[in-house]
């Protein structure tokens, strides 16, 4: 049997004939803070021509043609030695390898915005950038990046003004130290294993509901950065998850094929309900590959795995893009354990975040006022 992820809690081991869908295990890489702690280089910035609106019914999966593969990246992908680290520049991401061997990959959720904009602004004020997607409705989703490029905060202003910040990192936690990896140990875990990790193929609609409104398995005792949930798996692992494995993808690919693509329905009837009761929500998209191939190319295809994924829920059954982020972790979390191809480890994973973001409903700090 696989190793569960939580030492001790027998209600989160996988049952003897579940062992192939055994929690996702922390690779040894990860059991240690990277050795470049300081914090990741910033996304790639979309060129502005990249950030015309896209009409409703053009839409894009991944930012590429449909039926491209990863090979179609690879000869356009340029490697740069900085500071210690290897950055391998894609057109419209980045995959970081820092001296411990650790591997990141970096996008950008700017891409998925401009899908039904009635119109894009992006602006300058202080060393802040502002980009501003203004919808049809007049709604406006407001994304703000520091100098350094890092998400500061993303806010959706009504067509009255009112604003309400989905996403604020500005807010930093005294107890907070390093940079993106936070070191700490895996969650304890007292639910079954079926509520922790769900079987989207086996699970009820009301399971899969229920969720996406889940609380996490421990407390949350500060708040985190999405960087930091991104990047330190003990962190996001306090949020149980769902494994959408009603999907999955062919080897070296990210299109969602249109008979599987209305396999989303219940998902995104669930992160709709949840955001109409909270519409401070967010969900992480995480893509996954199997074994196959080298490092750089599954970090980059997870990527757009997660990417395509979220651009499908939106452009499909319209879940507000605003409230998803996506991130792509490679083959670092297998499922089945082999290195051979596997339809299974070629998948995407949903994960509600906002306990995480806001340091736990109960006792968040409340977040400052977003600058104007």
């Amino acid at each position: 049997m696989a190793p569960s992820v939580v030492p001790g809690s027998a209600a989160a081991t996988p049952p003897p004939n579940k062992a192939q869908y055994a929690p996702p295990t922390v690779t040894p890489a990860f059991r240690a803070a990277p050795t470049v702690a300081a914090p990741l280089p910033p996304p790639p910035r979309p060129q502005q021509r990249d950030l015309t609106p896209l009409a409703i019914g053009a839409g894009v999966v991944a930012g590429a043609v449909i039926g491209a593969t990863i090979a179609d990246y690879r000869n356009q992908r340029q490697e740069v030695v900085e500071g210690g680290r290897t950055i391998y520049t894609e057109p419209d991401r980045i995959i970081i390898r820092d001296p411990s061997g650790q591997e990141y990959v970096r996008g950008n959720d700017l891409y998925r915005f401009r899908y039904g904009a009635r119109d894009i602004r992006t602006e300058t004020v202080g060393g802040e950038t502002r980009t501003v997607v203004i919808r049809p409705d007049g709604t406006e989703i407001i994304t703000v990046v520091g100098p350094d490029g890092s998400l500061m905060r993303r806010i959706r202003r009504d067509q009255r003004g009112r604003e309400l910040v989905i996403i604020d990192n500005t807010y930093r936690d005294p107890r907070a130290v390093g940079g993106f990896y936070v070191d700490v140990p895996p969650p304890v875990v007292n639910i079954p294993y079926d509520r922790y990790i769900v079987d989207a193929q086996e699970a009820s609609p009301q399971v899969i509901y229920d969720t996406m409104r889940a609380p996490p398995v421990q407390r949350i005792d500060r708040r985190y950065s999405l960087d930091e949930i991104r990047y330190s798996p003990n962190v996001r692992m306090a949020m149980p998850s769902i494994d959408v494995n009603t999907i999955n993808f062919e080897t070296g690919s990210w299109t969602i094929p249109p008979d599987q693509a209305a396999r989303l329905q219940v998902i995104a009837d669930g992160i709709n309900q949840a955001i109409q009761a909270n519409p401070q929500e967010v969900f992480l998209i995480e893509g996954h590959t199997d074994a196959v191939g080298n490092d750089v190319d599954n970090l980059s295809l997870s990527d757009r795995r997660a990417q395509a994924a979220a651009e499908l829920l939106t452009q499909q059954f319209n879940v507000p893009a605003e409230n998803l982020t996506s991130q792509g972790y490679g083959k670092q979390y297998l499922k089945e354990q082999t290195d051979g191809p596997s339809l299974i480890n070629r998948r995407v994973t949903v994960r509600r975040i906002t306990p995480l973001l806001n340091g736990g409903q109960a006792n968040a700090a409340p977040p400052p006022p977003p600058r104007q």
